[in-house]
Protein backbone atom coordinates (compact mmCIF):
# COMPACT_ATOMS: atom_id res chain seq x y z
CA UNK A 1 0.00 0.00 0.00
CA UNK A 2 2.92 2.36 0.79
CA UNK A 3 4.48 1.72 -2.80
CA UNK A 4 0.98 2.39 -4.19
CA UNK A 5 0.31 5.64 -2.13
CA UNK A 6 4.01 6.87 -3.38
CA UNK A 7 3.20 6.36 -6.90
CA UNK A 8 -0.17 8.15 -6.85
CA UNK A 9 2.07 11.47 -5.07
CA UNK A 10 4.68 11.11 -7.82
CA UNK A 11 3.05 10.33 -10.72
CA UNK A 12 0.21 12.35 -12.88
CA UNK A 13 -0.01 9.62 -15.03
CA UNK A 14 -1.22 7.33 -12.24
CA UNK A 15 -3.71 9.97 -10.46
CA UNK A 16 -4.72 9.50 -14.43
CA UNK A 17 -5.06 5.75 -14.79
CA UNK A 18 -7.43 6.29 -11.00
CA UNK A 19 -9.03 9.11 -12.07
CA UNK A 20 -10.52 7.66 -14.97
CA UNK A 21 -12.27 4.51 -14.24
CA UNK A 22 -14.02 6.78 -11.45
CA UNK A 23 -15.25 8.96 -13.53
CA UNK A 24 -16.63 6.42 -16.41
CA UNK A 25 -18.34 4.92 -13.87
CA UNK A 26 -20.05 8.30 -12.56
CA UNK A 27 -20.83 9.05 -15.84
CA UNK A 28 -22.55 4.97 -16.26
CA UNK A 29 -24.01 5.72 -12.91
CA UNK A 30 -26.21 8.69 -13.48
CA UNK A 31 -26.44 8.45 -17.13
CA UNK A 32 -27.70 4.95 -17.84
CA UNK A 33 -30.27 6.24 -20.66
CA UNK A 34 -26.94 7.20 -22.80
CA UNK A 35 -24.07 5.91 -24.86
CA UNK A 36 -21.73 3.77 -23.54
CA UNK A 37 -19.27 5.90 -25.71
CA UNK A 38 -19.92 9.34 -24.62
CA UNK A 39 -19.31 7.63 -20.95
CA UNK A 40 -15.69 6.87 -21.84
CA UNK A 41 -15.73 10.52 -23.43
CA UNK A 42 -17.15 12.29 -20.82
CA UNK A 43 -14.72 10.53 -18.54
CA UNK A 44 -11.65 10.96 -20.51
CA UNK A 45 -12.46 14.90 -21.22
CA UNK A 46 -13.09 15.69 -17.72
CA UNK A 47 -9.98 13.63 -16.38
CA UNK A 48 -7.63 15.68 -19.03
CA UNK A 49 -8.97 18.73 -17.41
CA UNK A 50 -8.24 17.66 -13.64
CA UNK A 51 -4.88 16.39 -15.03
CA UNK A 52 -3.95 19.59 -16.96
CA UNK A 53 -4.87 21.79 -13.50
CA UNK A 54 -2.99 19.50 -11.32
CA UNK A 55 0.16 19.90 -13.84
CA UNK A 56 -0.10 23.48 -13.81
CA UNK A 57 -0.83 23.45 -9.83
CA UNK A 58 2.48 21.36 -9.42
CA UNK A 59 4.23 23.74 -11.62
CA UNK A 60 3.47 26.71 -10.08
CA UNK A 61 4.18 25.56 -6.26
CA UNK A 62 7.38 24.02 -7.74
CA UNK A 63 8.40 27.29 -8.91
CA UNK A 64 7.75 29.02 -6.01
CA UNK A 65 9.75 26.53 -3.85
CA UNK A 66 12.69 26.24 -6.23
CA UNK A 67 12.28 22.20 -7.35
CA UNK A 68 10.25 19.52 -9.27
CA UNK A 69 6.76 18.12 -9.15
CA UNK A 70 9.08 15.01 -7.91
CA UNK A 71 10.78 17.01 -5.05
CA UNK A 72 7.74 18.55 -4.36
CA UNK A 73 6.22 15.23 -3.49
CA UNK A 74 9.25 14.24 -1.46
CA UNK A 75 9.37 17.46 0.64
CA UNK A 76 5.40 17.03 1.38
CA UNK A 77 5.82 13.10 2.10
CA UNK A 78 8.36 14.83 4.21
CA UNK A 79 6.24 17.24 6.12
CA UNK A 80 3.83 14.68 6.85
CA UNK A 81 5.81 12.53 8.31
CA UNK A 82 7.41 15.56 10.07
CA UNK A 83 11.24 14.61 8.89
CA UNK A 84 13.33 17.97 8.96
CA UNK A 85 15.79 17.88 6.47
CA UNK A 86 19.46 17.92 7.15
CA UNK A 87 21.01 19.38 3.43
CA UNK A 88 20.64 23.57 4.03
CA UNK A 89 19.37 23.80 0.01
CA UNK A 90 16.77 21.02 0.88
CA UNK A 91 15.65 23.19 4.35
CA UNK A 92 15.66 26.42 2.57
CA UNK A 93 13.73 24.74 -0.47
CA UNK A 94 11.48 22.92 2.41
CA UNK A 95 11.46 26.30 3.98
CA UNK A 96 9.84 28.31 1.21
CA UNK A 97 7.28 25.02 0.33
CA UNK A 98 6.03 25.30 4.04
CA UNK A 99 5.81 28.98 3.62
CA UNK A 100 3.94 29.15 -0.20
CA UNK A 101 1.58 26.22 1.33
CA UNK A 102 0.93 28.58 4.60
CA UNK A 103 0.10 31.05 2.59
CA UNK A 104 -1.77 29.25 0.16
CA UNK A 105 -4.16 28.24 3.42
CA UNK A 106 -4.32 31.73 4.78
CA UNK A 107 -5.47 33.26 1.37
CA UNK A 108 -7.86 30.48 0.97
CA UNK A 109 -9.33 30.70 4.68
CA UNK A 110 -10.78 34.04 3.55
CA UNK A 111 -13.36 32.11 1.72
CA UNK A 112 -14.21 29.80 4.35
CA UNK A 113 -16.99 31.22 6.25
CA UNK A 114 -18.69 32.04 2.63
CA UNK A 115 -18.39 28.29 1.15
CA UNK A 116 -19.44 27.32 4.84
CA UNK A 117 -22.14 29.39 4.69
CA UNK A 118 -23.20 27.94 0.91
CA UNK A 119 -23.08 24.40 1.95
CA UNK A 120 -24.99 25.01 4.94
CA UNK A 121 -27.71 26.41 2.34
CA UNK A 122 -27.17 24.15 0.05
CA UNK A 123 -28.14 21.43 2.85
CA UNK A 124 -31.08 23.05 4.63
CA UNK A 125 -32.68 23.65 1.44
CA UNK A 126 -32.03 20.59 0.12
CA UNK A 127 -33.85 18.91 3.56
CA UNK A 128 -36.83 22.37 3.08
CA UNK A 129 -37.35 20.58 -0.47
CA UNK A 130 -37.50 17.17 0.69
CA UNK A 131 -39.42 17.13 3.35
CA UNK A 132 -42.02 19.77 1.55
CA UNK A 133 -42.27 16.75 -1.02
CA UNK A 134 -43.01 14.22 1.57
CA UNK A 135 -40.03 12.57 1.54
CA UNK A 136 -37.30 13.31 4.35
CA UNK A 137 -34.59 10.47 4.26
CA UNK A 138 -32.72 10.97 1.57
CA UNK A 139 -32.62 14.36 2.13
CA UNK A 140 -31.61 14.04 5.72
CA UNK A 141 -28.60 11.85 4.71
CA UNK A 142 -27.24 14.38 2.07
CA UNK A 143 -27.86 17.06 4.98
CA UNK A 144 -25.72 14.85 7.06
CA UNK A 145 -23.62 14.17 4.34
CA UNK A 146 -22.60 17.86 3.53
CA UNK A 147 -21.98 18.10 7.49
CA UNK A 148 -20.01 15.12 7.52
CA UNK A 149 -18.26 17.01 4.36
CA UNK A 150 -17.75 20.49 5.95
CA UNK A 151 -15.86 18.99 8.94
CA UNK A 152 -13.70 16.72 6.98
CA UNK A 153 -12.73 19.78 5.12
CA UNK A 154 -12.34 22.11 8.40
CA UNK A 155 -10.39 19.27 9.89
CA UNK A 156 -7.91 18.62 6.92
CA UNK A 157 -7.41 21.92 6.71
CA UNK A 158 -6.82 22.34 10.63
CA UNK A 159 -3.89 19.42 10.32
CA UNK A 160 -2.29 20.90 7.20
CA UNK A 161 -1.81 24.10 9.30
CA UNK A 162 -0.32 22.47 11.92
CA UNK A 163 1.89 20.31 9.94
CA UNK A 164 3.11 23.42 8.10
CA UNK A 165 3.60 25.73 11.68
CA UNK A 166 5.15 22.11 12.93
CA UNK A 167 7.84 22.22 9.90
CA UNK A 168 8.20 25.75 9.97
CA UNK A 169 9.22 26.08 13.91
CA UNK A 170 11.81 23.14 13.40
CA UNK A 171 13.18 24.51 10.22
CA UNK A 172 14.06 28.28 12.17
CA UNK A 173 15.07 25.95 15.15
Amino acid sequence: MRAFKRWLDHSLTAQAVLIFPLLVGFSALFRRHENPVWWVVQGALCTAITVGFLAAQRRRVGRAAGTDARGIAELNRKIRHREVPQAPEERATMRRLVDEQLGQIERGGRWLPYWLGFMGLVAIGTLALGVSAGSWILPLVLAVGVAAFCWWALWMRRRSIDRCRHMRSALQG
